[in-house]
């Protein structure tokens, strides 16, 4: 059992000021089975801050910080930026938190390097710091990351495509995240690697900055299209991106001939492709990260004992269509897997 109580007026107004949601403490009951809902000082509080409140991926995260937070007899705090982006809402964010006495807080950076100066100031008061997915930049800005292996994602997700290619002359688009945010980064280089060509290879024809929107996505499609009509391979930040290229292609008539592959593995994403809308998906594990991390932080409130170093939260390749030498499940495994 759980029980939501708002913060003070002051905490939401100036959450309300950044484009913050508004901060919720969660307490969590404790003890096998227990019905009783543990609110005392004693309780750990742990704070989760994600970039948004809106994208399945962060619902999903929260979901698991939730359960793990029950499971171990903590309270947790969630705040979210307005948008993917919004630092200085993760900054306010990280202040009302230490404010209200965390002892450790789980984030997943909107601006790597912007976000720094706040968790420095935050762990010299003695919080745990532990990046959620993104790392920072230094990824010593904080104590520990529980995060999917992004450059890993993006070769697996290379190496199929290289595959299913089967030596045909490809012709590839790059719908990208933003530039210098170091998922969409790793994600870019790790397909490229995978692929086995390097930034400048003339068989990348057009690229274009999605944000991980699919509207987005689909007018980058659109664009690219015009560059060049003969694309036959589409690189994805996520699967949003993806299906936007989709209905971009689907427009054209060029939807059963053009390779798309991506990276996340929610279930509307692993959906797809079982439908056959995107070739191939690396799934990564949301849930697992969370859970990990709120654990970390009640472990440290405990014994004082610091989690640290890069926790691999594991990736999957998930396609219906398997390709020779490269490791993949099948969507049904995907589907059981997915969040959102």
């Amino acid at each position: 059992m759980s029980r939501t109580t708002r913060l003070s007026s002051s905490v939401l107004r100036a959450a309300a000021v950044t484009g913050v949601a508004a901060l919720t403490l969660t307490a969590c009951g404790s003890g096998s089975g227990s019905s009783s809902t543990s609110t005392g000082s004693g309780s750990v509080k742990v704070g989760l801050i994600t970039k948004t409140d809106t994208n399945p991926f962060f619902v999903k995260m929260k979901e698991g910080a939730e359960k793990a937070a029950k499971e171990n007899g903590a309270q947790l705090l969630t705040a979210a930026g307005k948008f993917d982006g919004d630092n200085a809402g993760q900054v306010t964010a990280i202040e009302n938190m230490v404010a209200s006495g965390v002892k450790g807080i789980l984030i997943t950076p909107s601006d790597s390097k912007a976000i720094v100066p706040a968790i420095a100031k935050a762990r010299a008061k003695g919080v745990l710091v532990i990046a959620l997915d993104t790392p920072t930049e230094p990824a010593s800005a904080v104590d520990a990351l529980f995060a999917t292996d992004n450059l890993n994602a993006g070769k697996l997700i290379g190496e199929y495509a290289k595959a299913a290619m089967k030596g045909k002359t490809a012709k590839i688009a790059t719908l990208d995240l933003a530039p210098g945010v170091s998922v969409g980064v790793q994600r870019h280089n790790g397909f490229l690697q995978g692929f086995g060509i390097g930034a400048q290879d003339k068989s990348i024809v057009c690229s274009q900055d999605t944000g991980g929107d699919q509207a987005k996505g689909q007018t980058a499609m659109e664009n690219c299209l015009q560059k060049d009509p003969g694309i036959n391979l589409v690189y994805t930040i996520n699967e949003p991106a993806a299906l936007g290229a989709y209905t971009a292609l689907k427009a054209k008539g060029r939807e059963k001939d053009v390779l798309i592959v991506s990276v996340d593995g929610g279930c509307t994403g692993t959906q797809a492709v079982k439908d056959g809308k995107i070739g191939a998906t690396s799934q990564q594990y949301p849930l697992k990260m969370a859970d990990e991390g709120v654990r970390a932080v009640v472990t440290y409130a405990k014994d004082g004992k610091k989690a640290s170093g890069y926790t691999d939260t594991g990736v999957n390749l998930i396609t219906d269509k398997a390709q020779a030498g490269v490791t993949s499940k099948d969507t049904a495994f995907g589907l059981q897997n997915c969040w959102g």
